[in-house]
């Protein structure tokens, strides 16, 4: 369970106006709000209850359960990419000769050698001097 202010300030944000414009533009209607308030009350019954009111918990895990359902629905629902359990075996192939021309001298290289120890750091002649 988040934090109770947590589930409030979504129900602030979810009726502001911006937000109201915003669902009415995307979806030529208001957006029910209401289930963000009944988890706050909820929330708020468990707290003071000091985790012994099990009903109102359960109202917030359901719910927060229900949430993340509806927003993973398309996930699951894919089945034009097959999902892999493991990396590729050539994962960590190195890059291609066209590539690796194509990166020499940038910042990112320069950087990754510097990390990886293979080029020896550079002190840059540094002037003192400023012109007021």
């Amino acid at each position: 369970i988040r934090p109770c202010r947590l589930y409030k300030d979504e129900y602030d944000d979810c009726t502001s106006l911006k937000a109201r414009f915003h669902q009415y533009f995307i979806f030529g209607q208001d957006t029910d709000c209401s289930q963000w308030l009944t988890d706050f009350k909820n929330c708020e019954r468990f707290q003071q209850s000091n985790g012994t009111d099990a009903v109102s918990g359960a109202g917030v895990i359901k719910s927060e359960e229900q949430r993340r359902m509806t927003r993973l629905r398309a996930h699951y629902a894919n089945d034009i990419w097959q999902k892999r359990k493991e990396p590729p075996l050539d994962w960590a192939a190195p890059l291609p000769e066209w590539m690796q021309k194509r990166n020499e001298n940038t910042y990112l290289e320069l950087k990754q050698n510097e990390l990886s120890g293979r080029a020896v750091l550079q002190e840059e002649e540094r002037s003192l001097c400023v012109v007021m």
